[in-house]
């Protein structure tokens, strides 16, 4: 093949492919400005933050950022609640999003199926501070329906919700679940529907029961979906969702020893005290946590199943 030959083809697969590079440039660039420029950021951790000096003007503070997270009396509590919190919540929304993806994938007519589908990812959509107010619309102490339209028709005594902490617990797991439930129904359904028919076909044959099928064939099959899902979870884990944990509770301080996660600590001692250069250091102390997770949790899996592993 001749030289020309190949510039011509190489011209003709250009021109059959530059197409999807251009769909994919307003992604790009957002992944750049979003993710990436702001990495330079990284620095303000580490300086003693003058605005008149700017970030590289600023005096070298070393560790001394980072000391505020491990030196305050709250460091275990919140630390406590962050890492719990996650944990609970990736085990509840993965049993429920895996329960409610099979439910779905048995609903033989497509209108009823996609009706489904999005009633269940509407919540997902809507923002923490709709979901706050729909909240206490429910758990208002004098007009909430919880109080005024169950418990007190009923002859018993209306909870103050949000200066009873013992409570705080369940909601928060629930409502967690509940709003991003269709979201991880979307990503088991879609590993369920790529499942081959092949194997429903002969397990029917063999005389096997829906139960069967599930238990023997579909969670199986799941197990590298879930296994990923688990990785990126580990990632996470030292972060929480800031509008569940400071919209839902309004910010009481009665709530704190439940509710308050690292990251609204940050949020609220930057409020107080505007010292960025510490909010700065939680985000990358943050960052590095996960980041190490996530390669410790993917050489365990590539040592015992490879073939499930990231990387």
């Amino acid at each position: 093949m001749n030289e020309k030959t190949k510039k011509r083809k190489k011209k003709i697969r250009w021109k059959r492919i530059w197409p999807f590079y251009l769909m994919a440039l307003p992604g790009i660039l957002y992944m750049l400005v979003n993710n990436y420029l702001p990495m330079f950021g990284i620095v303000i951790a580490f300086k003693k933050l003058d605005f008149r000096k700017g970030i590289l003007g600023s005096p070298w503070a070393g560790l001394d950022n980072f000391k505020f997270l491990f030196a305050s009396a709250d460091a275990w509590v919140i630390t406590r609640n962050t890492i719990g919190y996650s944990i609970v919540f990736f085990i509840t929304g993965t049993v429920m999003a895996i329960l409610v993806a099979i439910l779905l994938n048995e609903i033989r007519a497509q209108k009823m199926k996609k009706t489904c589908q999005s009633l269940i990812l509407l919540p997902y959509l809507i923002s923490w501070v709709i979901v706050s107010y729909l909240a206490y619309s429910y758990l208002a102490a004098e007009v909430g329906l919880f109080n005024k339209g169950i418990i007190e028709p009923l002859g018993g005594t209306g909870i103050n919700w949000y200066n009873e902490k013992s409570y705080w617990p369940f909601i928060l797991v629930f409502v967690a679940t509940w709003k991003n439930l269709g979201y991880n129904v979307i990503i088991y359904l879609s590993s369920i529907v790529g499942i081959s028919t092949d194997y429903y076909e002969a397990a029917r044959i063999d005389g096997a029961s829906k139960w069967q099928q599930i238990t023997k064939i579909t969670l199986p099959l799941l197990k590298p979906t879930v296994v990923t899902l688990v990785i990126i979870a580990l990632g996470s884990v030292f972060r929480s969702d800031f509008g569940l944990f400071y919209q839902m509770p309004r910010n009481s301080g009665t709530l704190y020893p439940v509710t308050r996660t690292l990251d609204v600590y940050v949020y609220q001692a930057l409020m107080n005290n505007n010292d960025f250069a510490m909010s700065s250091a939680a985000s990358v102390y943050q960052a590095v946590v996960g980041f190490v997770l996530i390669l410790v949790a993917n050489k365990l899996v590539k040592k015992y199943e490879s073939n499930s592993a990231l990387f």
